[in-house]
């Protein structure tokens, strides 16, 4: 991260905001005790940011407009659908991991699903029979402590994990950074992965257990560090919190949704939360 400028406490940055994002400049702004503090993302972007900035502070309109905005879009519009995943490298490798495994297990099966759970799987006297997880990390197989996350077994399943963590993701790492998102990724998908296999259960996967930590991290953030530009609307809050408990009961059989990692929901949730507290207390005090 890289600070770019002090502005007054009172300054209304909201026409600057949205020109940065317009042009795909990942930034936040902090509160400190000297006023506002603008900070860059990616310092390639240092002299596009600079020019914005000064436009803004004469007073001229930053948004284009007309045929000029239609020149710049389609100067820029062949690479214009990479900016996103260049901005949020961590995301999209992530998602690129998850499609990538959907696609290898769509020919290989059983085979690739058996070499990502937590633990290895086999076959004995006609039953399943499941490795002992310490064994599993004395011989050197510490994937399997993440590689879950990244098994999905339908394309609902799929497409769902994939869209919250991209909403989420990008979050993170355009105002937090990729270090950030990793640390969030990491902890999460083996947080919530030891807490589903602590209930006994094997054979699961999916990235819900790091959608539902990102999801507390930036809604923490969105409450504590509102300068800081997270946003989630209230509803989806509630909506994801609401199917949290909902496939926790036993209604949730009765439609059908009772295989779901629960544990590995509620685990990464309060991964979540905690690395946001942890973050937000550390910024404050700083």
């Amino acid at each position: 991260m890289h600070r770019v400028m002090l502005l007054p406490r009172d300054t209304d940055t909201r026409e600057l905001r949205k020109a940065l994002w317009a042009e795909r400049i990942g930034h936040f702004f902090t509160d400190e005790e000297e006023g506002q503090v603008l900070w860059l993302v990616d310092p390639r972007q240092q002299e596009a940011m600079q020019r914005l900035v000064m436009r803004w502070q004469r007073g001229e309109p930053l948004m284009p407009e007309g045929g000029r905005a239609r020149r710049l879009h389609g100067a820029a519009g062949r690479a214009a659908w990479l900016a996103p995943f260049r901005q949020a490298p961590v995301t999209a490798a992530a998602m690129a991991l998850c499609l990538a495994v959907f696609a290898v297990m769509s020919v290989l099966g059983d085979l690739v699903t058996a070499a990502l759970t937590i633990v290895p799987v086999g076959v004995a006297g006609g039953q399943l029979v499941f490795g002992d997880l310490g064994e599993t990390l004395a011989s050197g197989q510490v994937w399997r402590l993440l590689s879950p996350a990244f098994l999905h077994f339908g394309w609902m399943h799929l497409v769902f994990n994939m869209l919250w963590l991209w909403y989420f993701g990008r979050q993170v790492e355009a105002f937090h950074g990729r270090g950030r998102m990793l640390t969030l990724l990491l902890a999460a998908g083996i947080g919530g992965n030891l807490a589903q296999y602590a209930t006994g259960t094997v054979l699961f996967g999916g990235m819900s257990g790091v959608d539902f930590a990102l999801l507390g991290y930036v809604w923490l953030m969105s409450r504590r560090r509102p300068g800081d530009g997270f946003f989630v609307p209230q509803m989806l809050v509630v909506f994801m919190l609401g199917w949290m408990v909902f496939t926790m009961t036993d209604v949730a059989e009765l439609f059908g949704f009772g295989n779901v990692a629960n544990e590995a929901h509620l685990g990464g949730l309060v991964v979540g939360l905690v690395i946001g507290w942890y973050h937000s207390r550390h910024v404050q005090r700083h």
